[in-house]
């Protein structure tokens, strides 16, 4: 009957402690030591980082028998260094009860058992440190993350604030130009603290679901215009923040723009559509069922601020917009790519 045993290197002085191994009495295998003096066997292995043999502890005279191999009546031992790519792990015993001799042949075959442990073993120290890494890389990006929502958060009231002094000084301005200019700033502010809440509220700092996002800011334009009411159709997709919030200063340039030209007093319906077409793109509709386009109306260079910002915006998202007559009414189409973005969820939200 052999017992054997892996004895890793503590250093500093601490010696081994067996790690593994076969044949020990309970409570041996994690819990003992040995010394790793030069007149331990195991020490004396380590440090020449030669293979000793032993084959008559009794009489051994280079080195004193170790107490654990006393308490289990061990007369012969063999060991071996076990090397990682790195340093020298520890050390590899057999040991036998029964009289008989190692020889060379045995120092052959653990030195090939040796060398396959230090491989594992390295392995496993390689995987346990990017394990820690990656859980402190997790750590630090859910950390950026909570940070990222504060950021937002932070954004998104900063926003409604200016939004709201723009439309308390709309109201206050004797100048109807002046009131109307204001009142379209807010809009504009505010569109973009849409935005912002919606990443806040939804734990997310990269992409937006234009669905939900176009819903909500049809609502908010409905809530804001005399009689008019903006429907909204779209299909789910998640595009980034930088996308979203361009889709959504168009869509209030454009539903802005009908509510002033299309209605009279009463005001009437805005469409606002978003399809996926077979290409890829998606389509971007706002349609109305007013007065039509006028006569001579130009979209390249002409138009006040308003048609400028569609053109820039339409420009942005990679796409050129089209007018056309509806039946009755105006049609804008803009097809554009979706810029998708990686979702990260928070590790927490922010209060």
């Amino acid at each position: 009957m052999c017992h054997s045993k892996v004895l890793e290197h503590r250093g500093d002085g601490a010696g081994f402690t067996v790690v593994a191994g076969v044949g020990w009495h309970a409570g041996v295998v994690g819990k003992a030591t040995v010394g790793d003096d030069l007149e331990s066997p195991a020490g004396y292995a380590f440090h020449s980082a030669k293979a000793v043999i032993s084959n008559h502890l009794a009489n051994e005279q280079r080195f004193r028998t170790p107490s654990l191999l006393v308490e289990h009546g061990i007369t012969r031992a063999i060991n071996v260094i076990i090397q990682t790519e790195q340093a020298r792990y520890g050390v590899l015993e057999v040991d036998s009860p029964i009289e008989g001799s190692f020889d060379e042949h045995d120092v052959t075959f653990l030195d090939g058992l040796a060398a396959l442990l230090g491989v594992a073993i390295q392995r496993d120290r390689r995987e346990h440190e990017l394990r820690v890494s990656e859980s402190a890389l997790k750590a630090a990006a859910a950390f950026q993350e909570v940070l990222t929502q504060e950021v937002s958060h932070r954004v998104k009231n900063s926003l409604s604030i200016v939004a709201g002094l723009l439309s308390m000084q709309a109201r206050t301005s004797v100048h109807p130009e002046v009131a109307q200019a204001l009142r379209s700033a807010g809009r504009r502010v505010g569109t973009v603290a849409a935005v912002h809440d919606r990443l806040w509220r939804n734990n997310q700092s990269r992409a937006v679901d234009l669905r939900d996002f176009l819903s909500d800011l049809s609502e908010q334009l409905t809530a804001s215009a005399s009689g008019s009411v903006v429907v909204c159709r779209s299909v789910g997709v998640e595009v980034s923040t930088e996308q979203a919030v361009t889709v959504g200063l168009l869509v209030n340039e454009l539903v802005t723009n009908a509510f002033k030209y299309a209605y009279g007093e009463d005001g009437g319906e805005v469409i606002v559509e978003l399809s996926r077409e077979t290409n890829g793109r998606l389509r971007l509709s706002v349609s109305d069922l007013g007065k039509g386009l006028p006569t001579g109306f130009e979209t390249t260079d002409s138009g006040g601020l308003g048609l400028k910002l569609i053109r820039s915006l339409s420009a942005q998202l990679g796409g050129l917009g089209r007018w056309t007559e509806g039946d009755p009414g105006t049609v804008y189409e803009l097809d554009f790519l979706p810029a998708p973005a990686e979702i990260v969820p928070c590790a927490q939200s922010v209060p």
